[in-house]
């Protein structure tokens, strides 16, 4: 009987453990801030070194050879052009999985909304390649 409680009490506890294990996630409750019409946003800049980022690095699956699109070298742009309705990020199907947004599958980060912003804006101010 002793061999039977101790089993379930530490079944019971390692349960509970993992089952304390989330996801980071962004509130979407709150608005994306404002980028200033005057901020220029360059795609070489200001875009590409998101997908990069130390702790969000996109090109780790999007390389060429895990999952498309391809985000490193100098095809970025055009690898993800056709996945972007130039002026609407709303319906950009980029825009709408990013981590943050509503990735397909968990990245094990999520942009925050400064980045999401940025990225928006540069797809509403018509995704120029510059």
């Amino acid at each position: 009987m002793k061999k039977h409680i101790s089993f379930f009490l530490i079944s019971g506890l390692i349960l509970f453990n993992f089952s304390c294990y989330y996801d980071q996630e962004i509130d979407l409750s709150e608005p994306l801030p404002d980028i200033p019409v005057d901020q220029t946003i360059s795609f070489q800049s200001d875009i590409v070194p998101l997908f990069s980022q130390s702790g969000k690095d996109c090109t780790a699956c999007h390389n060429g050879n895990v999952a498309n699109p391809d985000l490193t070298g100098v095809n970025t742009y055009n690898n993800i052009i056709s996945l972007i309705v130039a002026g609407d990020a709303e319906a950009s199907e980029f825009y709408q999985k990013l981590p943050g947004n509503n990735h397909p599958i968990s990245a094990g980060f999520v942009l925050n909304n400064d980045e999401l912003a940025l990225i928006k804006a540069w797809i509403d101010r018509g995704a120029e390649n510059n």
